[in-house]
């Protein structure tokens, strides 16, 4: 049969987690797609103009 966790446990292991997610949403959200390394041609003329 399995012995209980102390709430100390438990506290630390629920922290622990919650550490865990918060990092990993943040690193997802930050992980968005790149910008190209140079805009297109007709890019490039509209931006010349102004």
């Amino acid at each position: 049969m399995l012995d209980r966790t102390s709430p100390t446990q438990r506290y630390a292991r629920s922290i622990a987690a919650a550490v865990i997610a918060v990092a990993t949403l943040l690193l997802a959200a930050n992980a968005g797609p790149t910008r190209a390394a140079e805009p297109e041609p007709a890019q490039q003329q509209i931006q010349q103009e102004f």
